[in-house]
């Protein structure tokens, strides 16, 4: 499927869909006003871990982009955080940790700098941080060192519980983790051995976590699916990730993803079957839409339902009857999300 060159093709379908609508002039001017709003607001994530966890291989599973390349030799020691402008979306890749004691110490102070960073509004530049951590390996004394001493203390004084809706842990490798043992290559997924292996690290990390900061975090796992450049890429779980991600991020700011979400449908097909992770990605959207884009808008689900017929019973019922401006704006929405 090709990639969209336009950018903000999302918040341009948008406006097209009310400009086309039926409503008056006051409603229309109500809700584009709102979408520009949303049409502005930016995603900042800053995606770390130690060197070898998959970082590189995971942003170009997730998003529509090859900017990250997977295994590029570049001496750690001289590699700073690299910034990936993606229109609203923005990645800030920090280099990983483990590679020597004083290259640990430079790229430790860049993410503190990093997350001490402030917008021009005087909040946190960075919205979300993703740790991903090597599945593969039993050695996790580097990501704890990261997580627990360099990323959690400096995601806000004063945010207390709040701090782990801007943290994120991911256990990578998933398929290695028993040394590639117990995965199932034919179906793609783990057998039972190692589903309850799974189970147990997450809850491990879980509680080192717990004990080194008493921040209540529950790591997911996943596999990014690509080892090197020759390899198939056959992810597991991405979906399930991508949900998490979106469920950390600010509802306001969800939109930010929408243009930017891979769209290789191989990448999405195989997951846990513990939700229908692409229904409920569609529902984050649409919850936007439907309490940002409509804010102050007086329109009933009646009119609504005349003005966008089909589309918005379509919508309502994807989103479990959320119903109002997501229905006229989740004409746009729906065409861009059901495409993976």
């Amino acid at each position: 499927m090709e990639s969209k060159d336009s950018k903000n093709d999302i918040f341009k379908d948008m406006e097209e869909d009310i400009y086309k609508s039926s409503l008056s002039d006051k409603e229309k001017h109500k809700i584009l006003k709102n979408i520009l709003k949303l049409k502005e607001e930016k995603i900042n994530i800053m995606i770390t871990g130690a060197t070898g966890c998959g970082k590189s291989s995971t942003i170009n599973a997730l998003f529509n982009t090859q900017i990250a390349k997977v295994g590029s030799g570049v001496d750690p020691e001289t590699m700073e955080i690299s910034k990936y402008d993606l229109d609203n979306l923005v990645l800030w890749d920090s280099p990983g940790l483990g590679d020597g004691k004083e290259a640990d110490i430079k790229h430790s102070k860049n993410i503190i700098k990093k997350l001490n960073e402030c917008d021009e509004d005087g909040n946190a530049l960075i919205d979300l941080v993703l740790v991903i951590l090597d599945g593969s390996s039993r050695d996790l004394g580097t990501s704890y060192e990261l997580i627990n001493q360099v990323i959690i203390p400096n995601l806000g004084k004063n945010l207390g519980k709040n701090k782990k809706n801007r943290i994120l842990i991911a256990i990578n490798q998933c398929d290695m983790a028993m040394k590639g043992r117990n995965w199932n290559g034919e179906e793609n997924r783990p057998k039972e051995p190692l589903i309850k292996f799974l189970d147990e690290k997450v809850q491990s990390v879980s509680r080192r976590i717990k004990e080194g900061t008493g921040v209540d975090i529950t790591p997911i796992y996943y596999s990014a699916g690509f080892k090197d450049e020759y390899d198939e890429q056959r992810p597991y779980n991405l979906s399930k990730l991508l949900y998490f991600i979106i469920k950390h991020t600010p509802k306001e700011k969800r939109l930010s993803y929408v243009n930017n979400i891979s769209q290789n449908d191989d990448v999405w097909k195989d997951n846990d079957d513990l939700k229908d992770y692409s229904t409920e990605i569609k529902q984050s959207f649409a919850e936007t839409v439907s309490e940002f884009a409509s804010n102050g808008a007086d329109i009933g689900e009646e009119m609504l339902g005349k003005v966008f017929g089909s589309t918005g019973e379509m919508i309502g019922r994807a989103v479990g009857g959320a119903v109002g401006a997501v229905a006229g704006t989740g004409k746009a929405i729906w065409n861009a999300i059901t495409s993976w």
